[in-house]
């Protein structure tokens, strides 16, 4: 543990010292503009920006609420004691608890020593997570419930992990990182996050709470894995072979878990990877759209437009 880091994080912020001072309670409008208590990462979050860290605000007894966004709390310092779902859970220092946005949970208060961070993620976040996890875990079957999940299932995993150094170490990076970004921080962040979810896969003894891996969701991790790894030349009827199903089956399948078609997910991620090489190369536009998979550039202009609101070529600028 960083003793300046600690330092840092330990003093009283101005939302605490209102708290202190005057109010005693949680002031619901800096968290949501909803009649029910779902705290909106827009509150938090910029629209570019999809991971933050925030430290939980310490005095005071959090009510019941749900996000609309991914929270993983991670207990810098002391404990977090909470009520999620129907289960009490005290967090420890080091443990980590990942929560849905489907999951109701409330907080009791937490003292001076008491530092919890909490990680507010937008699901989309995870999407690129997909291309190098197996599908036989229980960190895919929270993510597919978090990102598709229609039926709205709440879901937690718990991790009593505060022994495994590398987990530390990967949180701590982090939270330095986000706290004092640099020009390469969402880079740093996204790598370090997809690390932290293969060692928490290494470590899944460590989990308390888990679900089983239906096999609706292994056909949906299956085919998200196929479009990321193959979106050039991926096809339907590939897949469908691949997995020893129908194509109208699986394409019910994953309108069903997803509410996309198989195309609208495949295009999705063409037109992200589009961007990305629009971005980060002086790739010519023609041969950018020939290695996402199109051959018509007319079309992919009206698509792109349509997804991001500018040409390819103002994107570029």
């Amino acid at each position: 543990m960083s003793f300046d880091l600690l330092n840092e994080l330990m003093e009283i912020n101005e939302e605490e010292r209102a708290i202190l001072q005057q109010t005693k309670e949680v002031k619901k409008d800096l968290y949501t503009n909803q009649p029910h208590f779902v705290i909106e990462s827009e509150k938090f979050l910029s629209k570019e920006k999809l991971i933050m860290v925030r430290k939980h605000t310490r005095f005071v007894d959090f009510p019941k609420h749900k996000h609309n966004y991914i929270e993983i709390n991670y207990v810098y310092s002391g404990r977090l004691k909470q009520k999620v779902g129907n289960e009490e859970i005290v967090l420890k220092k080091g443990e980590l608890l990942f929560l849905n946005q489907h999951i109701e949970h409330e907080i009791d208060a937490c003292s001076h020593e008491d530092i919890v961070i909490n990680f507010i993620i937008q699901p989309d976040f995870f999407k690129f997570i997909f291309s190098f996890l197996t599908s036989e875990n229980m960190v895919n079957d929270f993510l597919i419930n978090s990102l598709f999940n229609n039926t709205q299932n709440g879901q937690f995993l718990y991790f009593k992990v505060s022994e495994i150094e590398e987990i530390q170490d990967l949180l701590e990076k982090m939270i330095v990182e986000l706290m004092n970004p640099t020009l390469l921080s969402d880079s740093a962040v996204k790598l370090r996050m997809g690390l932290l979810m293969i060692e928490l896969i290494k470590h899944s003894d460590k989990v308390v709470q888990r679900k089983e891996l239906t096999l609706q969701h292994y056909y949906i991790v299956e085919s998200l894995k196929y479009i990321e790894e193959h979106y050039r030349e991926a096809t339907l009827y590939e897949l469908s072979e691949r997995l020893n199903l129908t194509h109208y089956s699986l394409s019910k399948k994953i309108k069903q878990a997803t509410s996309y078609t198989f195309k609208e997910l495949l295009q999705d991620r063409r037109l992200s990877k589009s961007k990305e090489l629009l971005e980060s190369t002086d790739l010519p536009i023609a041969e950018i759209v020939d290695q996402i998979g199109y051959d018509n550039i007319s079309y992919f202009y009206r698509i792109f437009k349509g997804k991001y609101g500018v040409t390819p070529r103002v994107l570029r600028g």
